[in-house]
């Protein structure tokens, strides 16, 4: 068997394993020196591509997963899915294409008042989180995205969210923009943001994440 096979093998073990994506920093840690993990993640991907089960690449780590076309499979064996009410999937939307972004940010997006209970329930869910206070009177608090936003809606980063033509197609953008829109890169660093300390941030319990996504 060659080493490459054998490291294919390691690796399948640990993600068969492991509770949530691992990095391939992940698996090096657990690995032995030197172990060739982009070369056993590529022979993996080769090994099950077609299959049942997939190795998929979300949140900047690696995981198997059910493949997507077979998700009906489990749809009569799972309890009533839990639904982000609207105006949740609209506040969600705007802090995953603004972020950093405050309350009053994101009120001023949609323009109405943002309920309370409606960051509470992102924040509850984990696909939210309190990343920091904006340098601005009064030192609001910032809101972004989570891993589990990434895990979630199967994005390997924030980059491969929809862009501007991917919007559009859906409905999402009117279509008479101006010429120069480009939806907000929310990976940029904040200079007008402090970290959180660590003591004003929420602990939630979750164990009920991905329940609207069959087979994941």
């Amino acid at each position: 068997m060659t080493d490459r096979l054998e490291t294919a093998r390691e690796v399948e073990a640990l993600l068969f394993a492991a509770a949530g994506p691992l990095t391939e920093q992940d698996l090096q840690g657990r690995l032995p020196e030197g172990a060739d993990v982009a070369g056993a993640l590529e022979e993996l991907q080769r090994l099950y591509a077609g299959r049942g089960v997939v190795l998929a690449h979300v949140a900047g780590g690696w995981r198997f997963q059910t493949a997507e076309d077979l998700a009906w499979l489990m749809t009569e064996e799972r309890d009533e899915p839990r639904r982000l009410s609207k105006a949740a999937q609209e506040t969600l939307a705007i802090i995953a294409y603004h972020q950093p972004v405050t309350r009053a940010e994101i009120e001023a997006v949609r323009g109405v008042q943002a309920s309370k209970g409606t960051l509470d329930v992102l924040l509850e869910l984990g696909l939210v989180r309190m990343r920091g206070r904006r340098r601005t009177p009064g030192r609001p608090v910032t809101y972004g995205t989570t891993d589990a936003f990434l895990e979630h809606y199967g994005l390997a980063s924030l980059a491969d969210l929809p862009g501007v033509a991917e919007m559009r197609a859906a409905g999402l953008l009117s279509l008479d923009i101006p010429a120069d829109f480009a939806v907000p890169n929310p990976a940029d660093p904040a200079p007008d943001e402090d970290p959180l300390d660590l003591a004003e941030a929420p602990e939630f319990h979750v164990d009920f994440l991905g329940e609207d996504e069959p087979g994941k």
